[in-house]
Order: C-alpha cells, then structure tokens, then sequence
C-alpha cells in the first residue's frame, strides 16, 4: 500500500485520521511539533512512524517530504497568535519547494469554505495556501470544508461548552448567520476515498452536511439534545476582539483560535457540496444526528493515554464534562540534572517534604473534600522508593509514569469535573525546564466556577513547588545512581 505522510497529525483532524488509514493497510508516517501529545493518543502500531517536524524549517521539511506517494496537507497556523498569517503562507511555501520534483503523486489538502462575504484571515490565509500548493505540477485535491461536528472539532466544542456552562447563551448578534456542518464521519470517508484515488491534476470540492441552519438554530439543537435549557441573547457588543476574550474564559480554546474562527462565522459559511455528493455519495448525517453522536461518544476520550486507561478516571467521566481542559501552572528553568529533579519529584506526598510548599492548603484542601461528603481524608504514600502506576499519594492516584521526565496523578477528591496535576521535565542543550500544571475538565457552570475560584490558589501553590523543587534539586552534589 501507498507510503503516506501526515502533516499536522496531531491536530484534531490528523489524530483521528491516522488510526483509520492504519486499518486501511496504509503505511503512515506522522509528522508533527508535538510528537508527545500524539504518541499520548495513538496506540503503538507497526506500521506508524511519529517524526518531529517543524515546516518552519526548511531544512527539515526538506529532508522528510520528498518520500512519499501520497500527503496529507492538515497545517494550519491559528494556535500561532496574531501573525499567522504570514506564518502560514511561509509553512505552504516551506512544504512546496520540498515537494517540487519529488515521487510524491497525490497532495491532500484540506482548507476552508471561502464565503462570498466577510474578512477573515483565517479564510484567507487557507485559500492563498491553496494557491501556493498549486503551484506544484503534482496533483493536488484540495477540500473546502466547514464547520466540522465531532469530538475536539474547535468550532464545536466552543458551542458546546456554551451550553453546558452558561445558564444563558451570550453570544455575538452574528448568531442568526448560517452553516451548513459536516460531520466528522463523513468528512473523513471523502478524506480515505481520495487517498484511493489518482488524479491527473488539480482539483476542489466544497464538502458541507445536509443541513443549512443557523447558529441560533444550532446552539437550540445541542441545548435539546444535551438536556439543558435554551436561553440565548445576541449582541453586539461582542464584537470578534472581545468576542474571542469572552470564549476564553468559557471554553478552553485558545483566544487566538477563537478570534480566528469567530471572523470566519459572521457571515454565512455554506458548502455547495453537489460535485462531490456525486463523485462519492454516501449517507450525510443531519445536524441533529451528528450532535447526537459526538455527544454520546464524547467519553471515549478519557480511553486515551493521556488518562494512563485509568478506571477511575473512566468512571468518573459523566456527560457535560469539558472536552478541552482548563490549565494552570508555572515553569522554571534550573541547571540541576533530570535525574536530580525526578529523584526530588518522587518525593510528592511523602514525609516530611509532603507537596513542598503550602502544605496547610493541600491539606485544607483534603478537608474541604470532607465538608462536602467526600469522606474523611486518608494519608497514604507509595510503597518502595520510586513510583510506579497505581500508587496512591493521598487522595492522588500515579496513573502515567514515564521516568525520569513526566509524572500524572489524577484528581481523586470531589469536584464539578475531572482533573490531573503533571510534573514534565524537558532537556535543552545547556538547561532543563520544570513544569508543574494542573489540567481541569469542567462540568457545567459550577466546574467552571470552581476553576476560577481555585485558580489564584493553583498558581501560587506551583510557583512555590518548582522553585522548591529545583532548589533541592541543585543542592545535590551528583546525579543518584540508578538502583
């Protein structure tokens, strides 16, 4: 079968593509920035290679791209902040001088609807993409596409977590705009098809859902099927700046994400889908089915590695828990070894250091849980020197353990949603960096709620702890020896 290269495979398209081109007898190499986010989501397989790739540097892009037969182009650079733009147009360009002469037959690439009205970046930036991949004498397909209904999907999950965490919709009054979303089966059913194909030249379809319908109508529709309430009031004080400031404090995308997707949804964003309907029909899931669906599948994530498959992390997945979570932490670079700082890591709960720095409100913490019927606290520490998954450190379960670099432990007290606290060590040349986070899944209002309240108390705590633990870290003399 076909040698096929991802671009952007950890992102949220990618991450769920690749498993399926796997089961179709493909041999996939992925390629991303974030090779440890993926490889928490894939399963280990013999045929998929991950590979850190930056197409920022040309050299590297260079010596990977020219190896394959077929690629799949799913970059985009929002996450990257107010100059993405330029950003994004270099990263095409950077991947079209690599691909120029190469063996590669097929490019996939994956933009956006270009509506006939508005001024978005973001729109703008995926159709001059399109432009410069063309450019290339090898064939290139390129699919519009629109909003996309599944789990992780940006423009979905910040709709949803609308519903779940507002007692009233506040929205921009841009709302009534209409879209007609495709959902993430059937996105990816057009994506494998054309994997099979072998055009002679460019190509460009439109790819949209059964469904025209406008956000109002949409945002009713997930109230209905996730049983909440609707109660929605447009304005337009919220215009795409404060509008996207707004979605960071009650969804978990990015504001840099939420302003770039919020330009692209003030107008309507219809796919006219016929051409492709015809080429390769299938069943279109309505609006509501694909609501429906993404809504009752959404604690399959919880499955993943990023949970360790913990069964308490699985039991307590309720529905209205956020997909994305919330984060809070801190950072310290320190010149103390990796050995040093995971031999002070392996520490955590034990005496006398306990959670070394504000010990008194962990354990006021711990009581708290008491006061609101989650049982009186139980001091437990790890069994033998070092840790390993399943031990306890009070109410905290180790449910990742990857020595010497990263330590998960889930959140096991009660809470409006799900939680974990990392510690992640990463190597540079002269240096390594600690970070203490804390990750938070809210449920509804009242998770977020307790986020905001808690979030003051996260930051000072982790401040606190890693310049505790690189303290100790450097003081000792020699790296432990390996027992």
């Amino acid at each position: 079968m076909k040698k096929v290269l991802v671009l952007g495979a950890s992102g949220y398209i990618g991450s769920q593509l690749v498993p399926q081109l796997l089961e179709y007898g493909y041999t996939v190499t992925a390629a991303t920035r974030h090779i440890e986010s993926l490889k928490a989501r894939l399963e280990p397989h013999p045929n998929l290679q991950i590979v850190y790739l930056d197409l920022a540097d040309p050299q590297a892009t260079q010596d990977i791209v020219p190896h394959f037969e077929l690629v799949y182009f799913l970059v985009h650079g929002m996450a990257y902040g107010g100059d993405f733009f330029d950003y994004e147009l270099q990263l095409a360009e950077n991947f079209r001088q690599a691909a120029e002469n190469s063996p590669i037959k097929h490019i996939i690439y994956l933009s956006a609807i270009q509506p006939e009205s508005g001024n978005s970046e973001h729109l703008k930036a995926r159709k001059m993409t399109g432009e410069c991949l063309r450019q290339l004498t090898i064939p290139i397909t390129e699919l519009r596409a629109g909003v996309v209904i599944g789990p992780g999907s940006a423009a979905f999950e910040i709709m949803r977590d609308f519903v779940y965490n507002l007692p009233v919709l506040i929205t921009p009054h841009w709302v009534d705009s209409k879209a007609n979303p495709i959902a993430l089966e059937n996105l990816n059913y057009y994506l494998l098809r054309f994997a099979e194909s072998a055009p002679a030249g460019h190509q460009l379809f439109e790819i949209g859902g059964p469904d025209i319908i406008s956000y109002r109508e949409q945002f009713r529709t997930i109230c209905q099927i996730a049983h909440q309430p609707f109660r929605l009031w447009s304005t337009r004080l919220l215009t795409p700046r404060i509008a996207s400031y707004w979605l960071g404090m009650i969804t978990s995308v990015p504001s840099s994400i939420g302003k770039a997707l919020l330009a692209g949804l003030t107008h309507d964003y219809v796919a006219d889908n016929h051409k492709i309907t015809q080429l390769y029909p299938q069943k279109l899931l309505s609006y509501y089915d694909a609501v429906q669906q993404t809504i009752a599948r959404e604690g399959r994530f919880v499955r993943s590695q990023v949970w360790g498959f913990d069964p308490h992390a699985l039991n307590r997945w309720q529905p209205g828990y956020g997909y994305y979570p919330k984060q809070a932490g801190a950072t310290l670079r320190t010149t103390a070894s990796t050995e040093q700082l995971w031999t002070v890591i392996e520490k955590i709960g034990r005496r006398p250091d306990g959670y070394f720095f504000a010990n008194s409100l962990w354990r006021t913490r711990e009581w708290l849980d008491f006061f609101f019927g989650g049982g009186k606290p139980v001091r437990r520490e790890p069994q033998g020197q070092h840790l390993k998954i399943g031990d306890y450190i009070d109410s905290w379960k180790v449910i990742r353990c990857e020595k010497p670099k990263f330590l998960s432990l889930f959140f096991g007290m009660k809470g409006p949603g799900l939680g974990r606290l990392e510690c992640t060590i990463t190597e540079h040349k002269t240096h390594r960096t600690l970070d203490i986070r804390a990750w938070w899944h809210p449920q509804g209002f009242y998770g977020l709620l307790y986020w905001f309240v808690m979030m003051p108390a996260h930051l000072f705590i982790f401040r606190g702890m890693v310049k505790r633990i690189c303290r100790q870290a450097e003081q000792q003399k020699t790296p432990p020896a390996d027992s």
